[in-house]
């Protein structure tokens, strides 16, 4: 595994490195552009940071620095079952390069602008050393210590180092698959924190089929039109999709958008409710009628839905012998649907992916919460 981190000006990706390597033994991989003063060994083609090496504070054998990034991503390849860990992610040529790679995971970093000052002034105060920041694609600058001095040269910094055209890192956060925001008052609280999220859970490098069928189905909702909510289903037979399916009004009537369905396009109508006089056909139902029953009848057939079926569409789909329901959202009618599918023998469950996408280190996980 190969974990990128980004980030901005003291948001914290380097602790989040050393996170990776201190709790699971990953090694930090370095270009030689941010190595300064270093005593150095070759070892398969790659230098391996000495003791005497100011970096990081860690021991020399959980480091190595290379030339180039074709070196790095050439070293990293033939050892990818390892686990390895760089926060030189210089421009987006170099992330298309490493993205290529199905072993690859990049991770962004951000803060707040006045949390990530107060943590410059505590860092400026207990040290001497100067500030490290790319200065274009392929050199750095440094800035000693001592000059930035007020909130506003700060973010003038802080700014130029995200929105530059050409050496801003804002474009390599916004591709990130887990973009992290670090609020976090200390190491000890930020290490705990990302203890809770699984960073190496294989399913962010390859998607699981539970992950890969519930996609599916997500992009199936997007095509609804259905004024309510949007709902996206996939039948699948030995990991084959069968037939796929989303909510709206039956062929030839007027879409729900256009006012096709009454009920939906009435504010009154509550979820659950008044479902008799609705003229959307569900996801579900979609995805069986096209389904066919001769169709479904052999093998292990498992429903994927991106919303909890209602007690309706749990009626014909423990008709048309479905083995199982996998979803990802709750809705009104979880427990009569869960009561006609224990009855029926159908097996139940949510699907909770891992994390993606925008994580606020501080927010309480909903999941938890709700158990």
């Amino acid at each position: 595994m190969f974990i990128g981190v980004c980030g901005s000006i003291c948001a914290g990706k380097r602790t989040i490195a050393r996170y990776l390597a201190d709790h699971h033994g990953f090694t930090q991989l370095y270009l030689n552009a941010h190595i300064h003063d270093m005593a150095d060994t070759v070892v398969d083609g790659s230098l391996v940071l000495s003791s005497s090496s100011s970096l990081d504070t860690i021991p020399s054998d959980r480091q190595r620095v290379f030339a180039t990034a074709d070196g790095l991503l050439d070293f990293v390849t033939k050892h990818w079952r390892e686990r390895w860990v760089t926060t030189d992610i210089l421009n987006e040529s170099l992330l298309d390069m490493y993205a290529r790679r199905p072993f690859f995971l990049l991770i962004s970093v951000d803060a707040p602008l006045t949390v990530r000052w107060l943590r410059f002034q505590a860092r400026e105060k207990h040290s001497t050393t100067a500030l490290i920041i790319r200065a274009s694609p392929t050199t750095t600058a440094s800035i000693p210590s001592g000059t930035i001095t007020t909130f506003e040269s700060f973010a003038v910094l802080s700014d130029t180092h995200l929105y530059d055209p050409v050496t801003g890192q804002y474009p390599l956060l916004s591709r990130a698959a887990v973009r992290l925001i670090n609020t976090s008052s200390s190491r000890a609280h930020l290490y705990a924190t990302l203890g809770k999220l699984d960073l190496l859970n294989p399913d962010r490098l390859r998607p699981s089929w539970d992950s890969y069928f519930m996609a599916l189905a997500s992009l199936a909702a997007q095509r609804s039109n259905c004024m309510k909510r949007r709902v996206g289903c996939v039948v699948v037979r030995d990991k084959r999709v069968v037939s796929t399916g989303y909510n709206g009004t039956p062929r030839g009537l007027r879409n729900c958008g256009d006012g096709g369905c009454g009920r939906c396009n009435a504010a009154a109508a509550g979820s659950g409710h008044a479902l008799t006089t609705c003229l959307c056909l569900h996801a579900e139902e979609n995805a069986l009628l096209e389904a066919g029953r001769e169709r479904l009848r052999e093998g292990d057939v498992v429903l994927y839905c991106d919303t909890c079926p209602c007690l309706t569409c749990s009626i014909k789909i423990a008709q048309v012998g479905i083995s199982e329901v996998v979803y990802a959202q709750g809705y009104s009618m979880d427990r009569e649907t869960a009561a006609v599918f224990r009855e029926a023998g159908v097996r139940l469950r949510q699907f909770v992916p891992p994390a993606n996408g925008l994580i606020h280190l501080e927010k309480p996980d909903p999941y938890r919460e709700r158990d």
